[in-house]
Parts: structure tokens; C-alpha cells; sequence
């Protein structure tokens, strides 16, 4: 498999990893609030929205750049290398799936030959010569 495949494989990773991830941020978010409003006790449900908005909004936040990263990879856009090696970090945390992403996004972006996919993409710049 040549690396612009394995560009494009990171890029789909990256997509549903991370849409993955927004799904389970609404889901905290709603499940935590709902259960709150359930109980009856108003101490309760301050207490489950909070957690619910605030853990559900963090694990959204952590999604939104990988969704982007995903995206821009499959587009070939030259920062993307960048911001999907830096997701992909933060992403080495996640056990056992993050941590699979992120070594094989190490191992895609940091290949030579995937610096030149990047590079292929690239408009030539035009000079004009002078006589």
C-alpha cells in the first residue's frame, strides 16, 4: 500500500474517531442532564447538568480539531500533516483506540514518502524568466 492510501485510510480514522467522539459528547451531555431532571432533587440536577455540559463540551472540543484534521487530510492540504500530528498526540492518551490512531498517524506523517503526497499537491509556483 502506497502512503497516499494510508494518507487517505488516516484521514477516514481520523473522521469517524473523532465524529465518534462528538456523538459521545451530545450523548453525556443529554444523558447526565435527563437523569438530573429524573431525580427530583434540585441539588442533583445543578449538579448532573454541570458535569454532564461540562464533560460532554470537553470531549467535544477534543473532537472538532481531529474532525478537521480528518477533512483536511483527505483534501491534501499541507497543514493538515501538522494539526493531525498534534491530534494524534493528544490522542496517543485515549487507551486502547486513541492509542492506536495516534502511533499510526505517527507512522503515516512522519514517513518521507508522505511529505512528498503533500508536497505533489502543491500548484507550481509560476516565474516569469526575463530575457
Amino acid at each position: 500500500m502506497n502512503m497516499d492510501k494510508h494518507v487517505t485510510l488516516l484521514g477516514v480514522l481520523f473522521i469517524a474517531y473523532h465524529v465518534l467522539g462528538l456523538v459521545v459528547g451530545f450523548i453525556i451531555m443529554g444523558v447526565l442532564s435527563s437523569v438530573g431532571c429524573l431525580t427530583g432533587d434540585p441539588t442533583a440536577m445543578t449538579i448532573l447538568t454541570a458535569v454532564g455540559i461540562g464533560l460532554g463540551t470537553f470531549l467535544i472540543v477534543l473532537s472538532v480539531p481531529g474532525l478537521i484534521a480528518g477533512i483536511a487530510l483527505l483534501m491534501r492540504r499541507r497543514w493538515a500533516r501538522i494539526l493531525a500530528l498534534i491530534v494524534g498526540a493528544f490522542d496517543l492518551i485515549d487507551i486502547p483506540f486513541g492509542t492506536a490512531l495516534g502511533i499510526y498517524s505517527f507512522w503515516v506523517l512522519l514517513h518521507d514518502d508522505t511529505i512528498r503526497v503533500f508536497d505533489a499537491n502543491r500548484t507550481p509556483v509560476v516565474t516569469v524568466e526575463s530575457e
